[in-house]
């Protein structure tokens, strides 16, 4: 009998977490580290069980076994077909489950399970929609450092290689440049032992240092402006006729509204809801299918 119901967003940076009883209400919210598949499967469900552990804590409901729980997920790398299908296997007991892109996630989330289009822009980025007959469009989300243009590791990335110029005297260097200088640890010596160790999530870690300088630093404020025209394709490439409701989504989607273009902006609405919340609407709607 399923008594409980789980949403869960995991990304490159973090996971979050919404319990809810079988009936919908929700119980409890919790977050812990990255469950990105491409940190790995079993990390990825240690840190889910741990989310969902502790959340289990806030709602005082004990430890019910996960037999009595239904999960809907949406997870980066599940583009990864290989991935995907290692961490289904890997189901250490749901009593049911559904997996999609945390990028289809958000889009439920953001639109309440209704038609619209969102650019899901954090660690990675993606855009996605769903058109009136319930068909869904996917555009971007290749992944780092291929694709994910406008996230904040295709951001911290530029940064990275504009101090690797302002090191060899071929650029100057103005406020950003010597924040992630010293973010990556002073000095050309530290900053190659920095790029052999880096990943997704530390790149994106350095796109604090553009949004703090955007306003004052030239090639801050480049970035920015190309990271909003980026977005401005995505959705665009979603949905050429304008006729969706259109939400920024993640954790930077807030900070690029102000770089879009005016027209882009002027079609963006706020999201009604996040990715865990849309993973609980997955999970929902998977099991009114399933009776």
């Amino acid at each position: 009998m399923i008594e409980y119901l789980i949403g869960v967003d995991g990304g490159g940076t973090g996971t979050r977490v919404r319990l809810a009883h079988a009936n919908g209400n929700e119980l409890a919210q919790a977050s812990a580290g990255p469950s990105g598949l491409s940190h790995g499967i079993a990390n990825a469900w240690t840190t889910i069980l741990s989310a969902i552990g502790e959340a289990c804590a806030l709602a005082d409901i004990g430890s019910p076994p996960l037999s009595s729980m239904a999960i809907g997920l949406g997870l980066a790398g599940v583009h990864n077909k290989d991935w995907a299908a290692q961490f289904v296997a890997a189901d250490p007991g749901f009593v049911a489950l559904v997996l999609d892109t945390d990028g289809f996630s958000t889009l439920m989330g953001a639109h309440g399970g209704e038609p619209g289009a969102i650019v899901a822009i954090g660690t990675g980025s993606v855009g996605e929609a769903m058109l009136a007959d319930g068909t869904k469009v996917e555009v971007g989300g290749w992944g780092f450092p291929a694709g994910d243009e406008a996230s904040g590791a295709w951001m911290g990335l530029r940064a990275l290689n504009h101090i690797e110029q302002v090191l060899d005297g071929r650029v100057p260097g103005g406020p950003l440049a010597v924040d992630v200088i010293d973010a990556c640890g002073g000095n050309r010596d530290a900053v190659q032992i920095w790029l052999g160790r880096a990943n997704q999530t530390a790149y994106a870690g350095l796109a604090r240092f553009v949004v703090m300088h955007g306003a004052t630093d030239p090639v801050a404020r480049a970035i920015l402006q190309h990271a909003g025209q980026e977005v401005a394709h995505i959705a665009n490439a979603l949905d050429p006729g304008h006729a969706l409701p259109l939400a920024l989504c993640g954790g930077l989607g807030e900070v690029l509204l102000a770089w879009l273009p005016p027209e882009t902006r002027a079609r963006c609405l706020p999201a009604q809801g996040d990715s865990a919340r849309g993973a609980l609407l997955m999970i929902e709607r998977h099991l009114k299918d399933t009776q």
